[in-house]
């Protein structure tokens, strides 16, 4: 059930990465096939490796910065950001081998990691908003408020309410029969299922010419070199952010180095598969409020991407109104982790809440843990407090200035 759930929640990646891949190039119907099988893959790795309830997929935010920085900002061609993927996967890989992978979960603040549940949180929210059509970003990018009367947004908030009604009153399945029942209720306000792709079949030839084509030919040492480095740092810490989160969630926090190398291993293969490089989604946390537990949680969800090659037109009935308030409902679940946070010393308040806010409103895991992580460093050396920060921390902070230096590039 759990896996079911959690499957349902990350649907959409295979619709909207294969449509971020074609921009790099990669054919949608193999960028399609791609995602499916490095999903499909992920997630069985976790479920036997890690063992814990998470979900592999290609991450959003990555797949915009393999696609427009990297290839269409940096010049690589999409075999080139393949090339660039699979040696990411192999530098996170060897950090999740090895004991640096805990002691950078220890350098981490407690107020900070607890920051990056709550922040985490309200993007989820934010996605499930955005989802169920309740608020839209209009053309000055300022987020504008859906009519209520739109059926849409008529659809989000009673599916909502009945979430949260079942949740509190225990219903076993409550996330799973809140999705079927926002399916229903669409059907009877006449809200149409928005993810259409006028994909009637799958070319396996078409895959073919993607699978296995990662190359470096022609691409300047000192660019391999940026762009490895940029993408690892991203890839290593919204994973470290994602899963440390997670698997507090869970109670599985003993699944941590487990989980990190599962995850590496799936970077390392997306490469080869085609596509963006795959994390552990924000979209796990479903699962894991829906009771998932173990890695059992992950195989099925796997076994529902595979299932998926061919049950496209089903899954695609499920419109985004019965999933986005799914979303919105986790999000709120991971908001009492900000209790453990001290805002009294603001050397510490402040960059958690610096987290908090610059997570959703940047709409990146990784540039808001950036700004909190470089926050916190120098405010403690400007209060003289920096002999509390341990040196691998300075370190962290150090290469995020880095990643927005060369961004800036």
């Amino acid at each position: 059930m759990a896996g079911t759930v959690s499957f349902f929640a990350i649907v959409y990646i295979i619709i909207v990465n294969s449509s971020i891949l074609a921009d790099a190039g990669i054919p949608q119907e193999a960028g399609i096939i791609a995602t499916i099988l490095a999903s499909a893959a992920g997630c069985f790795i976790m479920a036997f490796w890690g063992k814990a309830p998470l979900i592999i997929a290609p991450g959003m935010g990555i797949n915009a910065m393999f696609t427009y920085t990297l290839v269409q900002g940096m010049g690589l061609t999409w075999q080139q950001a393949l090339a660039v993927s699979m040696m990411s996967g192999i530098c996170f890989l060897a950090i999740s081998l090895t004991s640096l992978v805990e002691k950078l979960r220890e350098a981490i603040p407690s107020s900070l990691q607890e920051a990056i549940s709550v922040g985490i949180g309200l993007m989820l929210v934010l996605i499930g908003l955005h989802k169920g059509g309740v608020i839209l970003p209009d053309p000055a990018s300022v987020i504008a408020v859906q009519s209520f009367a739109d059926p849409g947004v008529i659809v989000t908030l009673v599916t909502l309410a009945l979430t949260c009604i079942l949740y509190m009153r225990k219903v076993p399945g409550n996330l799973l029969l809140s999705i079927f029942g926002g399916t229903l209720l669409a059907f009877l306000f006449g809200v149409k299922p928005s993810a259409t792709t006028g994909f009637d079949g799958f070319s396996w030839s078409s895959y073919g010419e993607v699978f296995g084509q990662l190359s470096v030919k022609g691409l300047p040492v000192s660019t391999l070199i940026v762009s490895v480095f940029s993408l690892t740092l991203v890839i290593v810490f919204e994973n470290v952010g994602l899963i440390n989160a997670q698997l507090n969630m869970s109670g599985k926090q003993e699944r941590f180095k487990r989980a990190m190398q599962a995850t590496s291993f799936s970077v390392f293969l997306s490469g080869f598969f085609g596509t963006s490089p795959t994390v552990s989604t924000v979209e796990a946390a479903a699962g894991i409020s829906a009771g998932g537990k173990t890695g059992w949680t992950s195989a099925f969800t796997g076994i529902l991407f595979l299932c998926s090659l061919v049950a496209m037109p089903v899954i695609t009935l499920v419109p985004d109104q019965a999933v986005a308030p799914i979303l919105i409902f986790i999000g709120g679940l991971m908001m009492p982790s900000i209790r453990s946070i001290s805002f009294e010393s603001m050397e510490k308040g402040l960059p958690a809440f610096f987290i908090i806010a610059f997570i959703p409103l940047m709409h990146s895991i990784v540039d808001g843990i950036a700004i909190g992580f470089i926050s916190y460093a120098l405010f403690h050396i400007a209060v003289g407090k920096w002999r509390e920060v341990k040196p691998l921390f300075y370190l962290i902070s150090l290469l995020f200035v880095l990643h927005f230096v060369l961004q800036a590039i």
